[in-house]
């Protein structure tokens, strides 16, 4: 199982809005005979990868997958059938399927005479699904909060220069989480301030993210911004009362504005994205934006990178987030911590929030 969820990863990216799944195929005694995992949305799931590669060497055997088998229809055939008909006799899966369209393939392959049961490493599984499972639970995609700053906590200096506060390291770590999201969002201060180009370089063959920015009043970019250029797709969000489509902006969304603050509504924002496919979204955005996020409940993990460096005085990494007392703090608990060149990474996950284990068992 550990190999299949290592295999599973390799997916990351590459497959939304599908989950990734490894799967490693046993013989009649045991041995590995094949695996693969989903390599992409629309092509052959993890299951008949492994299958393939098998043969005829599955018959009797045990396939390990990192997910419940699906037992729907889409673009591929349920991969319960396909276990099924190559003979499998054992299925152990880490992570039941949450989603109502797919799930059931255990049940399936229980009628069919094949055991069919929860394996180990559940927790890593659905970890390394962690965006899939929250927009199943949710509704909305995973938003994945990632900041850089000194280690008094700015992410500026005071004069507003920021360029740049982590090394190269980290910035060539943060377009591997380009990589792996459907979205990159930023708000208008960011666009402003920094005229982000917010696509992916320096990962073969990564796909790239869809660009969001909140642009409220529609007047943060301007026709030469280099977040509009062929790189990769655009959404320009603006409120719905505003009369003019941003300059050279080649998709526009109207939202409501936040109700009684700044600002665009977040929920209507993540609702909106959802419906267009977005399962993940990397949150880039400063201070102010990151605080409307929290404030809406709507951070379900952050990394940050912080840098041997003081400034004592510049913005602060979170700007208001409607808390108001130590009682109210968001709560977080840390998930790694590594070194990347001379900074310092630190990821971790709303401890209020449940697990992507514990939401696959609720659903």
């Amino acid at each position: 199982m550990r190999h299949a969820i290592a295999l599973a990863a390799r997916g990351l990216g590459r497959t939304s809005p599908n989950p990734v799944v490894g799967c490693v195929v046993l013989d009649a005694a045991g041995h590995p005979v094949g695996e693969g995992w989903h390599q992409e949305a629309g092509g052959p799931h993890a299951e008949i990868h492994a299958l393939t590669r098998a043969g005829e060497r599955a018959r009797g055997g045990t396939a390990v997958v990192t997910l419940e088998p699906c037992n729907h229809t889409g673009r591929t055939g349920p991969c319960a059938q396909a276990l099924i008909a190559a003979g499998i006799r054992r299925v152990r899966y880490a992570v039941p399927d949450p989603d109502p369209a797919a799930r059931g393939g255990a049940a399936t392959l229980r009628a069919a005479g094949i055991t069919a049961e929860p394996g180990p490493y559940a927790e890593e599984a659905a970890t390394g699904n962690t965006a899939w499972l929250t927009s199943v639970r949710l509704g909305r995609p995973h938003v994945h909060w990632k900041y850089a700053a000194t280690l008094d906590g700015r992410i500026a200096a005071a004069d507003g220069s920021s360029r740049w506060i982590t090394s190269a390291e980290a910035r060539a770590d943060v377009h591997r989480l380009r990589a792996e999201a459907d979205a990159v969002l930023v708000g208008s201060g960011t666009a402003r301030a920094d005229d982000p180009h917010l696509a992916v370089r320096g990962v073969p063959g990564a796909r790239q993210p869809l660009r969001v920015v909140l642009d409220t009043e529609g007047t943060a970019l301007t026709p030469g911004a280099r977040v509009l250029d062929d790189a990769a797709p655009t959404l320009v969000a603006v409120a719905e009362d505003r009369p003019a489509t941003p300059a050279g902006a080649a998709r526009t969304l109207r939202l409501p504005r936040a109700a009684g603050g700044r600002g665009l509504d977040v929920p209507a924002l993540l609702t909106a994205l959802h419906e267009r496919g977005v399962r993940s979204v990397l949150l880039e955005g400063g201070p102010t934006l990151a605080g409307a996020f929290a404030a809406a409940g709507a951070l379900d993990r952050v990394t940050g990178y912080l840098a041997p460096a003081l400034l004592g005085a510049g913005p602060a990494v979170l700007g208001d987030a409607g808390i108001t007392t130590i009682a109210q703090a968001l709560r977080l608990r840390i998930t790694a911590v590594d070194r990347i060149g001379p900074d310092l990474r630190i990821c971790a996950v709303p401890v209020t929030a449940p697990t992507p284990a514990t939401a696959a068992k609720e659903s």
